[in-house]
């Protein structure tokens, strides 16, 4: 059974971790990578990704509140067979890892996901338009980040990365990128959910201690719409990839 945190200092971390669950679902995308490390610096990094999914389940509903009506349905229904794959090799794989090994392979994830950002970066520097794909290329590349994610997502709640790279060489607008994020992210992880119980990872004092968090999580979301409405998103993409590639060193040391 999941213990939940006594110290004050500990409470401070998961609230502000949920803040930026919060603020990554209905702002700025990659934030909550910074949450990760928060939640598995006070609880058994297993354990946490109970907690964290979620939390991230909230964020994902206040999310779709905001943007349900920006959702691109062909890219998802395109991504779904092969997320659903990832997620139970995932589950596989979390079944057989103890906790040391969680921790600095959530950390790996996130330093892989770093460096293809920062490729992405490289690649589109010089161009305005998004790479017009040949079918089979494009049919791939849904194939590699939709298993890449679902797998990312159940070991470390750590596909957000993925599918920036993957919406961005899309060519996606603004609203649409938060949007078909919100939804996808919504189904993979309700559909994780069983997985999360039938492993331990979930139980009620899980439940309590996201409760508790839903405040945070909602004040980080209000704060993420109002920045993504002033602020341009390429002023916030250095930032996010530095506090990524900070958290993830934090776990693997």
């Amino acid at each position: 059974m999941t213990a939940l945190p006594t110290e004050a200092l500990a409470w401070a971390a998961l609230a502000l971790g949920a803040l930026l669950v919060g603020f990554a679902k209905a702002g700025i995308a990659g934030t909550s990578s910074v949450a990760i490390v928060l939640f598995a610096a006070v609880m058994p990094a297993k354990e946490s990704t109970g907690a964290m999914l979620l939390a991230l389940i909230v964020g994902d509903l206040i999310a779709i509140r905001y943007y349900s009506r920006h959702v691109e349905w062909r890219i998802l229904a395109r991504l779904a067979p092969w997320a659903v794959l990832g997620v139970l090799a995932g589950a596989v794989v979390l079944d057989y890892a103890d906790d040391a090994a969680v921790r600095p392979l959530i950390g790996a994830i996130l330093l892989a996901l770093v460096v293809l950002q920062l490729v992405l970066k490289y690649v589109r520097r010089d161009r305005d338009e998004p790479p017009d794909l040949p079918p089979l290329l494009r049919h791939g590349a849904a194939a590699a980040t939709g298993t890449s994610a679902g797998a990312a997502t159940m070991l470390a709640n750590a596909a957000g990365p993925i599918m920036v790279l993957y919406l961005f060489l899309s060519g996606f607008s603004k609203l649409r990128f938060l949007g078909t994020m919100a939804w996808f992210f919504l189904a993979i992880n309700l559909f994780k959910v069983p997985f999360s119980v039938g492993l331990g990872l979930i139980d009620r004092s899980t439940l309590l201690l996201t409760a508790c968090l839903v405040p945070a999580v909602a004040l980080g979301a209000v704060a993420g719409k109002a920045v993504v409405k002033r602020v341009e998103q390429r002023q916030f993409e250095i930032a996010t990839l530095a506090m990524t590639a900070v958290g993830a060193a934090l776990l693997m040391v």
